[in-house]
């Protein structure tokens, strides 16, 4: 490699004044050109060959190993284009290394088996990362000794930007100048927790802010995090920014409050990167911050201060003149030897103002520094003419981009101004539908060139100074371009709807990057024209359902709905449509939009949408009345069917599957699963998908394959991760950790939870309350378990007239050692609802409580809850069953039948991986064969009759028979006495089957004339 290699060296650590005299002494007998420079952290030497670099490199290693301390000598060699930034690279590697190491990057040629390769490294400087090397031979002077060889370990890694976790950005051009500043800077952020670099756009408070963070990482073990607000126009996405930037999870509406709760034990840096724009929010959130996080510090950027309390004001100030002309030679790319004299002249008129250095040394392809110079004198008459209201360094960064507009052809202007239309950026096909020309890429590619614009990864964008100037020149023009920009975006998002029904992650691909584009020609659209801004919201919500942004959502669709609220059209019902998708999981009874679009899409006869609305009005319906949403579903699967539409036909049987699991109908669930879950997969329809598959898990675990459940919750979390949805993924992991725990993994299960208990105060992670009090349960602190649940069943609570706390109410009662009041509720709300399990754990748990003082009446609510658990297909439970009856034997005298079904139980845990809980008291064992599980349900039948019931006759009847009875003899059919007992139209033939066994009838006509002549029992 052509250029010049340099070797710095140092001590690692403080050194004596004698010892750094020392080092320089043996740096000086070296061959090469030794520099003097200010800034030095210790001797550099530049050498024009790279293998006589190294040969000093390990004559120094050697020396230095003959003096006191020369253990602590380190030594960095890199080779570069130009000196002095290979100078400061070699610098930034010699900090990263320990006592006694001599390190290379990868520009150097060394031989394979002088180096060992310890990886790639991400250097301070923050450039790419980069692999390191360390020579491992030295001279062959007597008293030199060998460094560690390959695959050997040593005590400590490299001291890379990597040891502390951060997601700086990557700098694609060298950090000049500032030490003093940067020095200085690293004090400051030591003693305060709030410091804001302010100054005029372009004075370079971005580079500095993420080189100090960067030199200071160590001191924030939990991470240093940068997050530029260059795009955030709202307060509310200050702190999602943030925890996208972390890699936590918050829900728009209680974001900052979520946050916080995160962040309150976590040592970490926050470095809040172009807050003008919301200067006021930022500072509420910086207070909110600082007040409950005792060890998040912020580093901020800022045209102005937060002007809060306890802020560090450092204004940033222009380069000094030498580091002035350093940055514009550096940029230029081309030494100018004889051109001093107008490079400092630049450098004075343009104020030291980094971006106004880089945009001028942009011209150094076309211009000379003297033309350079020249040019700038007219444009600076602009600082003689005391401008009102704006300050010097404003004009003189206004006179820079004046001066390098001015520079420009006529159609660079024209594209220049033009894309100042776009918000985050923006793709070569956007720019050409807005700039009007053919010839947009070669245009584009000459911007880039003179730095106005910003080439990333197949897009590109504005720095926001540049953008907001461009915005000033566009609005001069008068050119309606916004129209352009709203055509745009709205052809590409109509153009991406089919992608929903086939491929959603595609989709999301398509339509994410470019969000703040949509958001602002959405706002456009619904302000000036609102029937282009309706199609745009139309074909969006699936933007805000799939990253929790759902308010946001919800704000856009009520501004188009709203605006023209009588119209009965099929585009205000697909406005309903996407207000109803996103309300699901935000705001489920804020505002009937699924109810007003069921009723529109039934009016124009689109059966597609109307099935999609059956499905939505379900969802609503389903707190309350399960069979009701059951009828829904029934009406919009027929529908769907019909059309050949698996989208919509999908939507309603997903809603199937989990009322089908709350009836526990497993036999039933099983082909629906294999019918839903794969199309949902295939079309990306993540969120939906994690709901089956959570369901899916739920009814695994219930009919006994434990290990399966967890594969499949697993599953379901891997799903639901890629969309960033708290809902989704709160769901996922609570339902991973429930398995967890019923399979004894309970560290396993806290951890998996851990992200998400900072939560507890705000509540929005669903199920928590269930999963931690199942957690703490089974942990054996009830107490906890019990705290955990009492919000959701408070029977005065917003929750009380739902099912949900009729699924808490037997893991609460439990806690609370089964009171007998809670148990009543729960039995009472599972009849209500037709929950069949819980309504067994609530039989169980009643009989249990009974055993001492009145075992004939636990008897009998054991063997009913045995019953449903048996005729549901509940093997899991039946193992709980099993024990509750092997204590009551135990309990009356029966020692021998408390073993037998006892050991049955052990034996079904230990097959199924289904974990006791702490408090299961102790039963006697058996040395008999041990019963299957179906076996031993046979054997305590036998031995007491079904539930301890005459095996003949109405009084054998299970009160699940005798309403069936009562229902055949009123003249219902199989299907009517199904739904009106929440059951399939199978088990209720099933019933059918036992009671005419027992009561020795053919049919239902026998049936109705035995109940006449006697009716038995009511």
């Amino acid at each position: 490699m052509s250029g010049v290699t340099v070797l710095v060296a140092s001590y690692a650590g403080a050194a004596s004044a004698p010892a750094h005299v020392r080092l320089a002494g043996l740096v000086g007998t070296l061959p090469g050109e030794t520099l003097v420079r200010r800034d030095a952290a210790g001797p550099v030497v530049v050498f024009d060959d790279a293998a006589e670099a190294i040969t000093a490199a390990k004559a120094l290693r050697a020396a230095s190993l003959d003096v006191p301390a020369g253990e602590l000598v380190r030594i960095a060699v890199h080779t570069g284009i130009a000196t002095g930034p290979a100078v400061r690279h070699a610098e930034q590697l010699l900090e990263i290394a320990n006592p006694g190491q001599t390190l290379l990057t990868a520009s150097v040629p060394v031989p394979p088996d002088e180096v060992a390769d310890l990886g790639v490294h991400r250097l301070r400087d923050l450039g790419s990362p980069e692999r390191i090397f360390e020579l491992t031979s030295t001279s062959e002077s007597p008293a030199a000794t060998l460094t560690p060889a390959p695959g050997e370990a040593r005590a400590a890694p490299l001291r890379s930007l990597d040891l502390v976790p951060n997601n700086l950005p990557v700098m694609f051009t060298s950090f000049v100048g500032r030490q003093t500043q940067l020095a200085a800077l690293r004090t400051q952020l030591s003693g305060n927790r709030l410091v804001t670099l302010t100054g005029p756009g372009g004075s370079g408070k971005t580079r500095l802010a993420a080189q100090v963070a960067a030199q200071s990482a160590e001191r924030w073990p939990d991470g240093v995090w940068w997050v530029d607000l260059a795009t955030v126009t709202e307060s509310v996405q200050i702190p999602e920014a943030v925890a996208a930037a972390v890699g936590v999870l918050v829900e728009t509406g209680d974001s900052t409050r979520l946050l916080i709760g995160q962040l309150r034990a976590r040592r970490t840096l926050l470095c809040l990167d172009n807050c003008e724009q919301v200067i006021d929010a930022v500072a509420e959130f910086v207070l909110a911050l600082q007040t409950s996080c005792p060890e998040v510090s912020v580093l901020a950027t800022s045209r102005e201060p937060l002007d809060i309390q306890g802020e560090a004001v450092w204004r940033v100030p222009a380069l000094a003149p030498d580091e002035a002309m350093t940055l514009f030679t550096e940029r230029a790319g081309v030494e100018f030897p004889d051109s001093d004299k107008a490079i400092r002249s630049i450098c004075v008129r343009l104020d030291g103002l980094p971006l106004a250095l880089e945009l001028a040394a942009a011209w150094v392809r076309t211009l000379t520094p003297e033309q350079i110079e020249a040019g700038l004198d007219d444009r600076f008459g602009l600082l003689t003419r005391n401008a009102r209201g704006v300050s010097a360094r404003q004009q003189t960064l206004a006179a820079s981009i004046d001066w390098s507009h001015d520079l420009l052809d006529p159609d660079e202007r024209q594209v220049f101004r033009r894309l100042a239309v776009f918000a985050g950026g923006f793709t070569l096909d956007a720019a050409q539908s807005v700039c009007g020309t053919s010839a947009v890429l070669e245009l584009l590619a000459r911007l880039v060139d003179k730095s106005l614009v910003v080439a990333e990864g197949g897009r590109y964008r504005l720095l926001e100074t540049i953008r907001e100037y461009a915005g000033l020149r566009l609005r001069d023009s008068g050119e309606q371009v916004r129209d352009l920009h709203l055509d745009y975006f709205l052809a590409a998002a109509e153009a991406a709807e089919p992608l929903l029904d086939g491929d959603r992650d595609a989709w999301r691909a398509v339509i994410e990057p470019d969000r703040e584009n949509y958001r602002a020609a959405l706002d456009y659209g619904l302000s000036t024209d609102p029937d282009r801004g309706r199609r745009l919201a139309a074909a969006l919500p699936w933007m805000w359902n799939l990253r929790a942004t759902g308010p946001e959502g919800i704000g856009y669709l009520r501004r188009a709905i709203d605006s023209a609220p009588d119209e009965r059209s099929l585009l205000q019902a697909r406005l309903l449509y996407g207000y109803a998708t996103i309300a699901d999981t935000v705001d489920p009874f804020g505002y009937d939009a699924a109810g007003r679009g069921l009723e529109l899409a039934t009016e124009l006869g689109d059966e597609r949408l109307r099935s999609l609305f059956l499905a939505l009005v379900a969802v609503g319906k389903f707190f309350t009345g399960f069979q009701r949403a059951w009828e829904l579903t029934e009406e919009g699967r027929r529908l769907a069917e019909g059309t050949g539409d698996e989208v919509a036909r999908d939507a309603n049987l997903a809603l199937q599957c989990v009322l089908l699991a709350l009836w526990d109908r497993h036999d039933e669930l099983t082909p629906l699963f294999e019918t839903v879950i794969p199309g949902l997969l295939a079309r990306g329809e993540r969120g939906v998908a994690t709901t089956v598959l959570l369901v899916r898990s739920e009814s695994l675990a219930a009919t006994g394959d434990l290990w399966q459940a967890i594969d499949v919750a697993r599953h379901a979390l891997a799903t639901a991760e890629p969309l960033a949805d708290f809902h989704r993924v709160g769901t996922a992991r609570g339902q991973l950790a429930t398995l967890l725990a019923r399979s004894g993994r309970l560290d396993e299960a806290y951890e998996l939870m851990r992200p998400l208990l900072d939560l507890v105060d705000a509540a929005v992670v669903p199920n928590l309350g269930q999963v931690m009090g199942l957690l703490s349960y089974r942990s054996g602190d009830h107490d906890a378990a019990a705290e955990w649940i009492r919000r959701d069943v408070d029977p005065d609570g917003p929750l009380a007239e739902t099912y949900i706390p009729a699924m808490l109410l037997p893991l609460y009662a439990a806690a609370l050692h089964n009171p007998a009041d809670v148990l009543e509720r729960a039995v009472t709300l599972a009849r209500r609802y037709n929950l069949p399990r819980i309504l067994a754990d609530a039989l169980d748990q009643q009989g249990r409580s009974l055993i001492d003082e009145q075992p004939d009446q636990a008897a009998e609510l054991l063997h009913e809850a045995l019953t449903i658990r048996v005729d549901h297909g509940l093997r899991a439970f039946i193992v709980d069953s099993l024990e509750s009856l092997a204590l009551l034997a135990n309990h009356t005298n029966r020692p021998a039948d408390a073993a037998r079904l006892a050991t049955a139980a052990t034996v079904a845990r230990a097959e199924m991986g289904y974990a006791a809980t702490p408090d299961q008291p102790t039963l006697p064992g058996t040395d008999e064969p041990p019963l299957t599980l179906d076996e031993a349900v046979a054997y305590v039948r036998r031995t007491r009759g079904a539930r301890g019931r005459p095996s003949s006759g109405w009084a054998s009847l299970t009160p699940t028979e005798r309403e069936v009875v009562a229902l055949a003899v009123e003249g219902l059919s199989n299907p009517e006495i199904g739904a009106r007992l929440y059951m399939s139209r199978g088990t209720v033939k099933t019933h059918l089957a036992h009671v005419y066994a027992k009561l020795g009838v053919a049919n239902r006509t026998e049936l109705a004339s035995l109940k006449k002549a006697s009716p038995g029992p009511s």
